[in-house]
Order: C-alpha cells, then structure tokens, then sequence
C-alpha cells in the first residue's frame, strides 16, 4: 500500500486545534478502516463496511462545507482544485454506492471495493498536495482552529450515506430525513467557525 501522507510543518499540531492534522488523522482511519474491511469476514466484515461508509460520507461532507470554500476563497486557482477534487468524490461516491448495494460475501464486492480503495488513496493524495499544503501556506494557527471547529461541527451533522450527484453539504444535508437538518448543519458550522 502507498503511503498517502508527507509530512508537512505543522504537522504535530493536534485535530482539535489543526484542520489538516484533522483531516490527515481521517486518512489514517480510513486506510485502516480498508483494512479492517478487506481483513474481516461476515458481520465483522459487514459492521467494518458500515463504519467505512459513514467515516467517509462524514469525511468528504466536512471538507465539502468548509475546507472546499476555504480553498476557492483563498488559495490562486483555487476554483480548479476544488473543482477536480468534486469529480473525483462523485467518482468515489459512485462506486460506494454501487458497492453498498453488494452484500459484502459477494464475491464481486473485495475486487470492488479495492478498486474504490485505489480511488480513495489518488484522492486523498490529491488533496493534501493541492489543498492541505495551500491551507497550510494560507491560514494562520487561528484559521486552522476555525476550520477544524468547522469540520468537526460538520460532521456531527453528516449524512450516514453517500448520495452521488450532490457535492454540497447542503445537498447531501437536504437528502437526509429532516429537512431542518440542513440549516442547522450550517448554523453548527458557522457557529464553531466563529462566523454566526
């Protein structure tokens, strides 16, 4: 397995004060998480995917709320890095899908999954190159802090499920059973990040 994280400064910094130590521990789990998926046989292997899903719908749900504006906002060409790291989690989002509509004793669903598991790696990789360094480069320790209090607010308030075709926290929000979730999700956010 290729390793997805270079270290970086700042990379003793803890989660709850670092929006990319953050974001770079979610990578650790969901390696370990493909891991624990591939290792596992029967209800473990199926509790191990249920967990996969959520950690990733969670994952991609914050960055999409508030690491993706924070780029477009302030990183040069920040509009096109964002906009590819969005194809490659609707590709990502598709698969997992599909794949959540095995039973994971099929024997279509290992081969699938480490075809989703390559997807997720080139993403992650994509993503700490032409984001997290920019992050880093562009916001001081207080940023970061406001932002890490953002992805964790948005991931309170994360869907369960991927649901392809929608890119936008709010969208993957509105799809949930609660239509008020998706105004309070933003409120948690703003909130945390000091904005609202």
């Amino acid at each position: 397995m290729s390793e997805l994280h270079t270290p970086q400064a700042g990379d003793d910094a803890t989660p709850d004060d670092d929006v990319v130590a953050l974001l770079m521990r979610q990578h650790g789990d969901i390696r370990n998480l493909f891991d624990e998926v591939e290792a596992a046989e029967g209800d473990a292997r199926q509790e191990a995917f249920r967990r996969l899903v959520r950690l990733l719908a969670v994952h991609e749900t914050a960055e999409e709320e508030v690491v993706h504006p924070f780029v477009r906002r302030n990183v040069a060409g920040g509009d096109e890095v964002v906009e590819a790291r969005l194809a490659e989690e609707r590709s990502a989002k598709e698969t997992l899908s599909a794949l959540d509509d095995l039973e994971t004793g099929d024997p279509k669903f290992l081969p699938r999954l480490r075809a989703l598991r390559a997807d997720v790696q080139e993403h992650a990789r994509a993503e700490e190159r032409y984001e997290f360094i920019h992050i880093r480069r562009n916001a001081d320790a207080g940023a970061l802090a406001s932002l890490a209090r953002g992805v964790k607010a948005a991931e309170a308030m994360a869907p369960t499920r991927p649901h392809p075709g929608v890119e936008s926290a709010a969208a993957n929000v509105a799809l949930g059973p609660v239509a008020a979730l998706m105004d309070r999700t933003r409120d948690a956010v703003r909130k945390a990040m000091g904005s609202g």
